[in-house]
């Protein structure tokens, strides 16, 4: 099979075993742990035996990257130690941005949590039905493993979701792609950019980005407006 074949695939598959057999709470924990923990190795280029926190002082920053920064120490870190067992986990559930981080933002800047959600649910529900040349195609589960997976590199997990899906329908040099594009932008390659998907449409690769984008955003404010509210409370 092609890649494209092979993901729709697993699509499918992803959709009969749910309609047959739901994972338990517990099953999904676990994936969560695991998938989190993974994603802590994946590094830009390729896959460490080991979690290695990022600095920019680690590297030298280009002079293209350096001009546009005040503080050239300032980069992404895993949100874990090297070696730690119990990974922190922000519970979705108990801090949403439905329910919690939407209403706080608009009491701080009136109406920007409209925006804000406007533009994440655009984002999130943008589709053409379509995959490369395939029409008709209902590319939620998809859309919803890419997304969560951002989030889960974060630290945050919906109780609701089965993470075993991003395991099967992200393959490595995606989710290499992800962490680059998320964590280390200045990072990202045209030849990483070429190593996932060859067989879409570069409308279809370009959405994924907006995704990742807004996904991560979104991470960073949930994480931002839970510390405000715990300051007023």
């Amino acid at each position: 099979l092609s890649e494209l074949e092979a993901l729709m695939e697993r699509m499918k598959r992803l959709q009969e075993d749910k309609e047959d057999e739901e994972a338990s709470q517990e099953e999904m924990a676990t994936r969560f742990e695991k998938e989190k923990k993974e994603s802590l190795l994946v590094i830009s280029g390729g896959i460490c035996a080991f979690p290695v926190p990022f600095s920019f002082d680690d590297e030298i920053v280009s002079t293209d990257v350096s001009r546009y920064i005040e503080d050239p120490g300032f980069g992404y870190k895993d949100f874990a130690r090297r070696g730690e067992d119990h990974l922190p986990t922000f519970r979705a559930q108990d801090y949403t941005w439905e329910n919690h981080g939407f209403s706080l933002v608009n009491r701080l800047y009136s109406d920007i949590g409209h925006l804000l959600d406007e533009k994440f649910r655009m984002v999130y529900n943008l589709t053409y039905n379509t995959m490369a040349t395939h029409e008709d195609v209902d590319t939620t589960t998809l859309r919803r493993a890419l997304f969560n997976y951002v989030h889960c590199m974060y630290g945050i997990r919906y109780d609701d979701y089965d993470y075993g899906e991003v395991n099967q329908l992200l393959e490595r040099s995606l989710k290499v792609y992800i962490k680059t594009v998320t964590c280390y932008p200045e990072r990202t390659t045209k030849r990483m950019y070429d190593s996932y998907w060859r067989q879409f449409k570069h409308s279809e690769k370009v959405h994924v980005n907006l995704l990742l984008m807004e996904a991560r955003m979104q991470a960073e404010l949930l994480y931002a407006l839970r510390a405000i509210t715990r300051h007023l409370t």
